[in-house]
């Protein structure tokens, strides 16, 4: 065990981070910590590193074992470049080459003695150098910078220069070069292309220490951990396994909760009725029988009720009306920012339904491509088309849409009046906005924070034609799975940018590659992209050099079937599928000689339902013999209080033997109606 953190508490005022939660992380484990935004993740990544203090409990570090840390936001200044600041994290290992230098200048002078303590020294120093990989440090700088997707070119730009995301690349490239005993990653793949998330993931894979991440990235957690920790109302739970293995858990452990709750109400609502039905009887037996219920009642150790989970929150998107069946076409579209060129002499089209991902490396093009079919830019050649009763909802990340004066409540009930403030509140708080954070002001707000109010506008819209720039930024795992079943119920047709090939896979039918200044075409979701990528990448070379179709794939303008200049796409033919097995003479386990399962099956559901019948009738005429007992019992009653009656003895020893044998059936009525009622 490398980590361990025992019965932590933590608290800001009233909000509750986490009370006695513990986990441990072994030496080489791979974990996640994963909970909803707000939940507590970073705040408990802060009392590992002893930035917070824990309100109880204790954090404990294997001694002499190494820690490092990577925080969301980086604050980097300073004149150095990529590549220096980057360089610092091998700042002993340069020390020790530069005194090794040092000490080969000495040797050349010196001898006897003196060249004997020296080269002691010598050769001590050149063991570590050589433990610590000295001799291809920069090698291994140069290969973790081209991984987070730093070009050569970019090596020399000064870190001050740089944007945040840059920033955050730069200072996790010189975490992992210190390779600590384990390391807190603390969303380490925003900011990341895909390409330069798929080398982390190898990367971290092959790491020999320990490592925590933090992300609500899915795929990359299923590629990466092999335990889950989940934080959630104050509580830690851990989970063996990756993202998907931890999800059914989770779900199978909830319904168990939820059931064995359901069940123990249904039991208390069954035992308070009974007690009732006992107590109106109105003896005295069967008030004791109720009594007794009642401690019974008492002694009972309650069911917590499982959360409320926002999966259960649906939202519907519901275009106004429907397009054309040819939604956009694209010809010969080229964008530069010279020297740079985006793309040039793009050709695809777009058809109603369709869910398209546009996919590629940062800085290839991809966000421009939509701003120019929003006439955000111009193109600088080529045009493009919208079809018939196309309305285009379009989602950016500068949230040009948002008003700073306004509340997030007002923001979203002023242009759209006919919504309850049920329904408002519903839909924000699928997007994490719940409680008083609806009054917040869009001024106020981080930029995270209106890009979620931005793209609950884009979900009240009734757009055809959805254009959206990266949607789940900033999006936990639970919103990021509401929006993905709301497209996928989706009726019009949508285009995005994504670097989340979790959601890229649950949502989309097809990717477009910006790769070398062109887009390739895929008919699939990620996984198939992955799939085929070589297999595409290679004809399109063998194509653009031939300057002819590459054999079993046929040029396309975006659409199978389709002629023109444009990308590759991959056929539907070519999809492998599995042949059903049809399974034949099997008999049902368990079922009576001669008759089949599911005739057995009926026979048996017909025969409980015949008893259930049965015991209704029979708790039905034993209680209505009760009433009518208790009837008679009180008839006695009213009758030994009249003169004529209590003052014949022989008329009072007739009544209160037939009192004697009515109140001796009722004990027998009672108890079976027990049994019945149970």
């Amino acid at each position: 065990m490398i980590l361990a953190c025992q019965k932590i508490s933590k608290a800001f005022g009233e909000k509750i981070i986490v009370t006695d939660g513990s986990f441990h992380i072994e030496d080489h484990e791979k974990c996640a910590l994963v909970g909803i935004n707000g939940a507590g993740k970073s705040t408990i990544l802060k009392m590992i590193i002893g930035e917070l203090p824990p309100d109880g409990g204790a954090v404990a570090l294997t001694k002499g074992k190494t820690l490092g840390y990577l925080a969301q936001h980086q604050d980097m200044s300073g004149s150095n470049s990529i590549y220096e600041e980057v360089r610092t994290a091998k700042a002993e290992i340069i020390k020790t080459e530069r005194r090794l230098r040092q000490m080969e200048m000495e040797m050349k002078h010196l001898s006897g003695e003196r060249l004997d303590a020296i080269m002691e020294t010598y050769n001590r120093l050149m063991s570590e150098f050589e433990r610590a990989n000295g001799y291809a440090y920069e090698s291994e700088i140069t290969g973790v910078l081209k991984g987070l997707g730093f070009t050569e070119d970019e090596f020399a730009k000064q870190v001050e220069t740089l944007s945040g995301g840059q920033k955050t690349r730069v200072s996790l490239g010189k975490l992992l070069l210190t390779r600590p005993d384990i390391l807190l990653l603390d969303e380490p793949t925003n900011h990341l292309d895909l390409n330069s998330i798929a080398w982390l993931e190898t990367y971290l894979l092959n790491y020999p220490g320990a490592v925590l991440i933090v992300s609500h990235d899915r795929y990359f957690l299923n590629r990466v951990v092999t335990k889950i920790i989940e934080i959630e109302n104050g509580e830690l739970m851990t989970y063996s396994g990756n993202y998907t293995q931890y999800a059914k858990k989770k779900k199978m452990l909830r319904d168990a909760r939820l059931k064995e709750y359901l069940n123990q109400q249904q039991e208390i609502k069954h035992q308070e009725a009974v007690i009732e039905k006992l107590r109106s009887f109105n003896r005295e037996k069967s008030i004791k029988r109720a009594e007794s219920r009642e401690k019974m009642l008492e002694k009972i150790k309650p069911v917590e009720k499982p959360a409320e989970i926002h999966a259960e929150i649906h939202l519907t998107l519901s275009p106004s009306c429907t397009s054309g069946n040819d939604v956009l076409s694209v010809e010969h579209l080229g964008k530069s920012f010279p020297p740079h060129t985006l793309f040039s002499d793009v050709n695809f089209e777009i058809r109603r339904g369709e869910h398209v991902a546009v996919i590629g490396d940062n800085g290839t093009g991809k966000t421009t491509l939509l701003k120019i079919l929003n006439r955000v830019l111009p193109a600088d050649e080529g045009h493009f088309t919208l079809g018939t009763n196309v309305q285009i909802g379009y989602y950016d990340q500068e949230h040009h849409v948002l008003h700073m004066d306004k509340t997030i409540f007002e923001e979203i009930s002023d242009d759209y009046p006919s919504l309850t403030n049920t329904e408002i509140r519903n839909m924000l708080a699928a997007f994490l906005f719940t409680g008083d954070d609806v009054f917040k002001l869009i001024g106020d707000l981080s930029g995270g924070e209106r890009g979620r109010v931005s793209l609950a506008k884009l979900m009240l819209s009734e757009a055809n034609f959805l254009i959206l720039d990266e949607p789940t930024n900033h999006l936990d795992i639970v919103s990021k799975e509401i929006l993905e079943r709301a497209l996928n119920d989706y009726t019009g047709t949508v285009l995005y940018v994504s670097h989340d090939r979790y959601f890229i896979n649950q949502t989309a039918t097809r990717i477009l590659d910006l790769v070398n200044q062109t887009f390739v075409n895929y008919i699939g979701n990620y996984d198939y992209y992955l799939e085929k990528r070589e297999e595409l990448t290679a004809a399109c070379t063998v194509m653009q050099q031939t300057g002819g179709s590459a054999p079993g794939y046929p040029l396309t303008s975006g659409m199978p079937g389709k002629s023109g200049s444009g990308a590759l796409s991959g056929s539907t033919d070519s999809l492998d599928t599995s042949d059903a097995a049809i399974l034949t003479g099997l008999s049902g386990t368990g079922a009576r000689p001669g008759i089949s399962g599911s005739k057995a099956s009926w026979q048996e559901q017909k025969e409980a339902q015949a008893r259930k019948r049965k015991r209704q009738n029979d708790l039905q005429k034993t209680e209505n013999r009760i009433a009518e007992l208790e009837e008679q019992d009180g008839a006695i009653d009213r009758l030994m209080t009249q003169e004529e009656v209590y003052t014949n003895s022989v008329r009072c020893q007739e009544l209160a033997a037939e009192k004697a044998k009515i109140a001796q059936e009722l004990e027998e009525l009672y108890e079976k109606w027990e049994e019945l009622a149970e």
